[in-house]
């Protein structure tokens, strides 16, 4: 991975070896370690093992207990760690207490994901909204943090605000955050013009939502394919947090159905609270949409589990109860795939082989385009802008020429109607 000094600036590449850790208070966590290797290896981390203690609590100033710890040092020793990583979020005494036995740098899972959201942010909102965050976590921990920041020399952990930063009061810190989030207000407000923009032209919102690397970017790229629009598509790749910024593609069915599609950044459990918080203008998309598609890795043994932090992050952002499509992707892998029950409004797909899509479109304009009624309209022949209007964005069922403009049946929904009304013809 690549190492940075305190002003951002690469130094060299370096790879961390880590020993992951982790407490389990009655849940097994297995899983969540397993995520947190993957996290890790995001972050470009070479894991070099694990160790797990079954404790009724967390312990409050050294996060596992001291024996378990004294084990963890020696551990690091042996295997020449140079980087241990909690399971969950750590204080700072936890933090300076771990360090002072263990002699090599902490880190915990919250630091980890705010790392790698640093590294991938690349639009100015995203990277205020990481640095946002990460000083909002660091604030309270920058007595704990020192050591860990110093060990590393820059890096993981340390993207974004950099070393000076941290080494500077809270007074300075928070002057920063006042600062950022005036920024922040500055994108808000280019959004809310944005999506006032679409609601003039009453086009619907459909927001692809999901755990990271379910595959949200691969359908949108797909329906983008459909329509021979490969300019359009976004980034695509194999690996957790592949893209943070929201995207926004406008997608115009066979029949001329349109609704604007936006691809937003996939979750993960304990998504660090402060980076929900720092992007939660950026997910307001989430909660403007008219129409949500919740994408789920079918090839995934855990699927249920990713549905479940989904929609705990969904009601977190007051989005529960929005009007939902379940999508079960990358049946590809699966020979003989069976839907699970999760009632009419679940679809399997492929994304690799378009199957299920057609389905899927279908489902998306009954849900979206219930007001789509059928009229005859009667269009001037002065009027031949609006006669190209409706060819283009509909599939005339009947078009005709007769003495007073051209006569046309199509299907128009709320807004043309209202368009249209003066042509409208019994």
């Amino acid at each position: 991975m690549l190492r940075f000094d305190a002003e951002n600036r690469v130094i060299k590449k370096e790879e961390y070896r880590a020993i992951l850790v982790g407490v389990q208070t009655g849940e097994d966590i297995s899983y969540s370690m397993e995520e947190l290797a993957g996290l890790a290896e995001a972050a470009g981390v070479r894991i070099l093992g694990e160790l797990i203690q079954n404790l009724e609590k967390i312990h409050p100033r050294t996060y596992v207990g001291k024996g378990k710890l004294q084990e963890l040092a020696e551990l690091c020793h042996t295997m020449e760690a140079d980087l241990v990583i909690a399971n969950d979020e750590l204080t700072g005494i936890q933090l300076r207490n771990m360090e002072e036995i263990a002699s090599v740098s902490v880190i915990d899972r919250t630091l980890l994901i705010l790392d790698i959201f640093a590294a991938r942010a690349t639009s100015r909102e995203g990277k205020l909204q990481v640095e946002t965050a990460q000083l909002q976590y660091r604030l309270p921990r920058l007595t704990g943090l020192g050591k860990s920041l110093s060990r590393l020399g820059g890096g993981i952990g340390t993207r974004g605000p950099g070393e000076k930063k941290l080494e500077t009061d809270r007074r300075h810190i928070q002057k920063r955050i006042d600062e950022i989030r005036r920024e922040t207000e500055e994108h808000q407000g280019h959004r809310k013009i944005q999506r006032a923009q679409s609601e003039r032209s009453d086009l619907p919102v459909v927001a692809l939502v999901g755990y990271t690397n379910s595959g949200k970017s691969s359908i949108m790229n797909r329906m983008l394919a459909m329509e021979n629009r490969p300019d359009k598509q976004v980034l695509e790749k194999d690996m957790l947090f592949a893209t943070l910024d929201a995207s926004r593609r406008l997608i115009t069915t066979e029949d001329r159905h349109r609704f604007l599609l936006i691809d937003t950044v996939g979750f993960v459990s304990k998504l660090p609270h402060t980076l929900v918080k720092a992007f939660r203008s950026t997910l307001e998309e989430v909660v403007e949409a008219d129409l949500l598609l919740h994408v789920v890795d079918a090839n995934f043994p855990e699927a249920d589990f990713h549905i479940e932090v989904t929609d705990k992050v969904l009601r977190e952002l007051g989005a529960g109860d929005k009007p939902k499509l379940l999508l079960f992707n990358k049946i590809d892998l699966m020979p003989g795939y069976s839907l699970p029950a999760y009632g009419k409004n679940a679809l399997a797909i492929s994304t690799k082989t378009g199957q299920g899509y057609d389905e899927l479109l279908a489902r998306i304009k009954e849900l979206l385009f219930v007001d789509s009624t059928e009229v005859d309209v009667l269009i001037p022949y002065s009027r031949g802008d609006l006669v190209s209007y409706l060819c283009k964005q509909t599939h005339p069922r009947i078009l005709t020429h007769r003495e007073e403009g051209t006569f046309l049946t199509v299907a128009l929904d709320r807004a043309d109607r209202k368009r249209f009304e003066a042509f409208i013809v019994s």
